[in-house]
């Protein structure tokens, strides 16, 4: 049952200090509220968790660690015929994001995960941007990114649009399926292999659980067609549940997510966005000034390549955005940076008004 779920060597030396205590290793299959079911080695049994570590995760929380999620392996005590989670093995990768609300904590959709399949459909809803930050999110959790652009029967000429994901893809392959026509589903299982775990993200009504059925060869999650108005989806997973395919391989389904709030993601943001980065540190050197913020300073060599079209403006907008998000959430955490940043910004306006009284006083003379 565990080499099934993935279950190995390394995974092994983790729990042996937990083994000495007499718990046994599991991995969450279902996670839907405060209810888990979990792959043991006598089989599959229904979980909870302890007292004491539910105590332990409310103060974890903020910082991603917090309570058992699916794909996490646990130490599990055996009552009978359920389990009660003592503890979470630590994740080989961890894809997060913050928590809806105003609460800080980091919530983690999907953990010990190898590949992440970002879901977009090949219809109205395809969104650049939002696979950018897909893909930024991606590299952030570890885990390999492929883009899988669903419905592709339903678009007359598929071709130029998925042009424009290879552009923005950066070496992440880039699949166009249909699983009315069987269209890339081959290609698709290939990056499939058994025993390694996969995430399949994206907005709701991009056709994820049709596609975990194609791939499963069953009917073993709900559907529901897009609405024909606007070519928006609604949800149909109402919980996260790792599925053991055919072929060995498996794969997670999540409910769909529109917007990803990023957090403590430099290293993915940079990833995604290699290409620009070292574009701009290119054209960098050909600006006038050295500190340049590549903004409205005079001889920016960026701004001529965003003007001529050189640099694509798009891209380079979604790169700013996702930095200014970055940026927000390390002063909403860190009082130091948010003060630092009032400072910044207070200087910023005493200097412009400086600026108009200086343009005054020479107009009246």
């Amino acid at each position: 049952m565990l080499t099934s779920y993935g279950w190995s060597e390394s995974l092994q030396r983790d729990f042996e200090p937990f083994a000495a205590q007499g718990l046994v290793p599991a991995r969450v299959i279902v996670q839907q509220r405060g209810l888990y079911r979990l792959a043991a080695p006598s089989g599959e049994l229904e979980g909870r968790i302890s007292g004491r570590f539910a105590h332990e995760a409310a103060h974890l929380a903020q910082h991603g660690g917090g309570y058992p999620v699916t794909g996490d392996w646990v130490a599990a005590e055996l009552k009978g015929d359920a389990a009660v989670i003592a503890h979470i093995l630590p994740r080989a990768t961890a894809f997060t994001r913050m928590a809806a609300g105003t609460s800080k904590d980091l919530q983690v959709v999907a953990a010990n995960v190898d590949t992440a399949l970002l879901a977009a459909s090949l219809n109205a809803d395809l969104n650049l941007r939002r696979l950018e930050r897909y893909l930024a999110s991606a590299h952030q959790s570890g885990a390999s990114p492929v883009i899988v652009l669903t419905k592709a029967d339903a678009c007359e000429d598929a071709a130029p649009r998925v042009a424009e994901v290879e552009a923005i893809a950066f070496g992440a392959p880039v699949i166009a399926i249909s699983v009315h026509t069987g269209q890339g589903l081959e290609a698709l299982q290939g990056l499939l292999t058994p025993g390694k775990t996969a995430v399949l993200l994206g907005s709701s009504g991009v056709g994820k659980s049709t596609l975990v059925n194609a791939l499963a060869g069953a009917e073993l999650m709900a559907t529901r067609e897009i609405r024909e108005d606007d070519a928006h989806g609604r949800h149909t997973t109402t919980h996260r549940e790792l599925i053991l395919l055919p072929s060995g391989a498996l794969i997670l389904d999540t409910p769909g997510m529109r917007e990803l709030s990023l957090w403590d993601a430099e290293a993915g943001v940079a990833a995604a966005f290699a290409d620009t980065t070292a574009e701009v540190e290119r054209l960098a050197e050909g600006c006038r000034f050295r500190d340049c913020a590549h903004g409205r300073e005079p001889g920016c060599a960026v701004q001529a390549a965003l003007a001529d079209g050189t640099l694509d403006a798009d891209r380079w907008r979604s790169f700013q955005k996702l930095q200014r998000e970055l940026a927000h959430a390390v002063r909403k955490e860190d009082p130091v940076a948010a003060s630092a940043e009032r400072k910044r910004w207070i200087s910023i306006h005493k200097a412009g008004r400086q600026r108009t009284r200086d343009k005054r006083q020479w107009d009246d003379d």
